[in-house]
């Protein structure tokens, strides 16, 4: 099966820009209700990902909304986490990562972000095929 399948496309998917202040990712985070969210640059490449956490670390450390507006966004971006997989991986690989992270990350080639997996897609697809393991069995 090809990621392609699954791929919510970038056009669908909440993304920060590396360039943001802190003050924007909390806005977007808060606005959408997401956890954890893709982060990438100016030209599109994927750099990592920022969650909930991450930005309220920060928010403790400048406790003060001016000095929100003045803190890099990359300052709370984590890039060890949620690793990517390129668009033509193989659904193992992806099982793999979809087991310790709620979605992944997809690249072309050149490391262009071009959507995510989510689990409960993946989740979703093992569901349909073992139902249908068992109904052919049940069959046969």
């Amino acid at each position: 099966m090809n990621v392609l399948f699954f791929l919510k496309p970038k056009q669908e998917v909440c993304v920060l820009h590396k360039g943001y202040t802190l003050r924007q990712g909390v806005e977007k985070l808060r606005q959408y209700g997401f956890a954890a969210v893709p982060v990438i640059d100016e030209e599109g490449k994927y750099c990592g990902i920022v969650t909930e956490g991450d930005l309220l670390r920060q928010v403790l450390q400048h406790e003060s909304k001016a000095e929100w507006e003045q803190i890099p966004l990359r300052e709370a971006m984590r890039t060890d986490v949620k690793k990517p997989v390129n668009v033509m991986a193989d659904m193992d690989e992806l099982l793999q990562l979809a087991m310790t992270q709620n979605f992944v990350p997809v690249v072309d080639d050149r490391g262009m972000f071009i959507g995510i997996v989510t689990r409960q897609d993946i989740i979703r697809y093992f569901a349909r095929e073992y139902r249908a393991l068992e109904q052919q069995k049940a069959e046969g």
